[in-house]
């Protein structure tokens, strides 16, 4: 699919603020029936980087193309990571939450090596800066208290502590979002080809855990995995609308 390459202009616009580390951040995996939400983090020294061609939204990139830009996007950037938080956890905190916990989790991979000033962070919802304890661990949040409260609440609050800027379409306009997508997006796929192993019925290596007919007629008659979001409703007979989503690749 043919589209606008998404361009270096508005991370640059941060120079202008004293940032020079900057990091894009995207999520996929959010309408999903099974799998994890898995959060990319690329971040760039604006005072050195250059374009990257080739790289887009990673919904308007072929698998195969995705895959070869991974290695690209690694050299390219100053560093990168990929979180994921389980369909148990999205169960147990929300998926809002579970969106925090991958997105910290990719913050500590990058941290390593560089710490950004500031994230851009694609659509119109900032679910990466920390909440207050008691918005993030009420009774109505926890289904089913099997995760460790303590351990989460540790994790989040030592997480990303920087200004972060949400921007709508950010991952067709800004590159290292896009960059940040594609990493997300090739790291899930090959955890879900990989579950498609022991879990054949679903066809988790092309749909990749979203919800096809195929994947819901399969829920409906085999039932759910460990892998599947238990708490969202899963087969055809009592399917609700889910937000827009990726079909395979």
């Amino acid at each position: 699919m043919k589209s606008a390459a998404p361009t270096l202009r508005f991370e640059r616009s941060f120079l202008e603020a004293g940032h020079r580390y900057l990091a894009g951040c995207d999520e996929v995996g959010r309408g999903a029936l099974a799998g994890p939400v898995s959060v990319g983090l690329v971040v760039i020294d604006l005072s050195a980087v250059k374009g990257l061609r080739g790289v887009r939204d990673s919904k308007l990139l072929s698998p195969a193309d995705r895959v070869k830009l991974v290695p690209r996007i690694q050299k390219w950037a100053l560093a990168y990571g990929v979180g994921h938080a389980t369909a148990a956890e999205i169960d147990d905190v929300g998926l809002m939450r579970a969106l925090q916990l991958a997105g910290n989790r990719a913050w500590a991979q990058v941290i390593v090596t560089a710490r950004p000033d500031a994230v851009i962070l694609d659509g119109n919802d900032d679910w990466l800066s920390p909440r207050e304890q008691a918005a993030l661990f009420d009774a109505e949040t926890l289904e089913t208290g099997s995760l460790d409260v303590d351990a989460l609440d540790t994790e989040i609050f030592t997480g990303c502590d920087v200004p972060v800027h949400t921007r709508i379409k950010a991952d067709l306009q800004c590159l290292s979002v896009a960059a940040a997508s594609v990493l997300a997006k090739v790291e899930r796929d090959a955890m879900m080809v990989s579950y498609a192993a022991d879990h054949p019925q679903y066809g988790w290596e092309i749909n990749k855990g979203y919800a096809t007919v195929g994947h819901r007629a399969a829920i409906d008659g085999l039932g759910p995995t460990g892998l599947h979001r238990t708490t969202w409703r899963l087969g055809t007979r009592d399917r609700i609308s889910v937000p827009p989503m990726e079909i395979g690749g």
